[in-house]
């Protein structure tokens, strides 16, 4: 089963399989990513040994988001030993997901997710 995780936004979207799950985790994405994915899991009666490959929304979108899914999503390939890829949007009509099966598919394997955040990051300067 395929794991697809889009995390460009404060919503969580998680894809397993024909199973979809969206949860609002904003600023407590980082604590709250993998309760979530792992109940995604459960609900569907699956487990992180289920998983064959990942397919990671790259963005554009949220800078912390896109950061925090790209070091899960990048964990689990790594710890499961199992291929990733990492998908970027490129037009509205783009479908991510079937641009990521496909390369999953022929045996595609980016390594490591890297996060497309679509412009520069708008860091604030220090008052002092």
């Amino acid at each position: 089963m395929i794991l697809f995780l889009d995390t460009s936004t404060g919503n969580c979207r998680i894809w397993l399989g024909e199973n979809s799950f969206e949860k609002e985790l904003n600023r407590n994405m980082a604590r709250d990513i993998l309760k979530f994915l792992e109940d995604s899991l459960e609900n569907i009666g699956k487990d992180y040994k289920d998983l064959e490959g990942i397919g990671f929304f790259a963005g554009p979108g949220s800078f912390t988001s896109l950061r925090i899914g790209a070091s899960v999503a990048n964990t689990l390939a790594d710890g499961l030993n199992i291929p990733i890829v990492a998908i970027k949007k490129e037009d509205e009509d783009d479908d991510w997901r079937q641009k990521a099966f496909e390369k999953l598919k022929n045996n595609e394997n980016d390594k490591i997710a890297l996060p497309f955040y679509g412009r520069d990051a708008n860091i604030t300067k220090p008052r002092k």
